[in-house]
């Protein structure tokens, strides 16, 4: 893997941090805040709800193919 000029003159850029992390203390935050997290934490649910469903169906397609 090719490393770039500017990575090795400047180092590579800093990650960013998640925008939640589960069990992180909450007082600090406001409750907008607050509301914007859950509606972050809602969207990756129905991501990862989405990605079970892809799951499933090609599990019942694998599993159609394969019957005898």
């Amino acid at each position: 893997m090719a490393i770039s000029d500017e990575d090795a003159v400047f180092g590579k850029p800093p990650v960013k941090p998640p925008a939640h992390v589960l069990g992180q203390s909450l007082d600090d935050l406001s409750a907008p805040e607050l509301v914007e997290r859950i509606a972050t934490l809602r969207q990756e649910i129905e991501r990862l709800e989405a990605a079970i469903l892809a799951r499933e169906v090609t599990r019942r397609a694998a599993s159609s193919f394969f019957k005898t």
